[in-house]
């Protein structure tokens, strides 16, 4: 039973498991693991606790994880709380839990020491993390949020935790040029999936983080018969990748074709991947409505 299930999904190892698990699987101890909250800017998570190793995903300040163990080398083996994944991060990157009151917007926000521009910043936030917000104070004219942790950024990057976007499909197009990168999830670099999780959650629809999982679950299946089936917000998929309908046969994606998150012609696209191991679309599904 153990070899069925999802690594990327379930705190499952030989040798360890979440306390959730006993009685259903195999394992030789058992843990109830323990809550923390990611207190750097943004943290690689991996599926061995190797640092050569490639990154499955990426997680961001203020998101919640469930440690499940901690070893004296300096890893954790635990699940982002998210999009549930699973594996091994830097244990320095855990803190203690802070309810979180906004998180950031623009693409990305710089921390500094205090209300001031010109100090050093402390660190450089993404679209997407998330910070606690005690106080907020004016310095030559520009407001400045005070976290929890004696910082502050510009208080206009950020939105209440809450906030929905009308058109995710519009912060998609906010990232256009930003780098691909592979288990990328930050608007530093990131892979296609990624693209489509941060921009969906600016509107509120929460995405599992994998290509394969969202051809899977995300939204409802639709036909693919051509470009003109499709609407704006539409999610078209390959083995292996996924793109945005951004309009009229055009579609918007992190590919590792020009390295980029960037427009392309539809039908161009759908002669090009057919060409390579990608092959044909695989499946389309729509998730909630986009305006034009």
């Amino acid at each position: 039973m153990n070899d069925s299930i999802d690594r990327r999904r379930h705190p499952v190892r030989p040798e360890l498991a979440a306390l959730d698990y006993e009685g259903r699987i195999e394992a030789a101890r058992f843990v109830e693991g323990e809550v923390f909250q990611i207190t750097t800017d943004r943290i690689a998570i991996r599926p061995e606790p190797r640092p050569d190793r490639s990154i499955d995903t990426e997680a961001l300040r203020g998101e919640w994880v469930t440690v499940y163990e901690q070893t004296p080398e300096g890893w954790a083996w635990g699940q982002l709380d998210t999009d549930g994944y699973v594996g091994w991060f830097s244990s320095d990157c855990l803190g203690p839990v802070v309810a979180s009151t906004h998180r950031v917007r623009a693409l990305r926000t710089y921390r500094y020491p205090g209300p001031d521009l010109k100090l050093p910043p402390l660190g450089l936030l993404s679209l997407g993390s998330k910070v606690t917000v005690t106080g907020e104070v004016e310095t030559r004219g520009l407001k400045y949020a005070l976290l929890s942790d004696g910082s502050a950024v510009v208080a206009k990057h950020l939105v209440p935790v809450d906030a929905q976007e009308k058109d995710w499909v519009s912060v998609a197009e906010e990232l256009i040029g930003t780098p691909y990168l592979w288990g990328g999830r930050s608007s530093l670099g990131l892979d296609c999936s990624a693209l489509v999780q941060l921009a969906a959650q600016t509107a509120g629809i929460d995405l599992p983080r994998d290509s394969d999982m969202q051809e899977a679950e995300a939204g409802e299946e639709i036909p693919h018969d051509g470009p003109a089936s499709l609407q704006r917000g539409d999610l078209l998929f390959w083995k292996g990748h996924v793109g945005i309908i951004a309009g009229k046969n055009r579609l918007l994606h992190a590919n590792g074709y020009t390295m980029t998150v960037a427009y392309e012609q539809l039908d161009q696209a759908i002669e090009r991947i057919a060409a390579t191991e990608w092959g044909a679309i695989t499946k389309a599904r729509r998730l909630a409505a986009s305006s034009d």
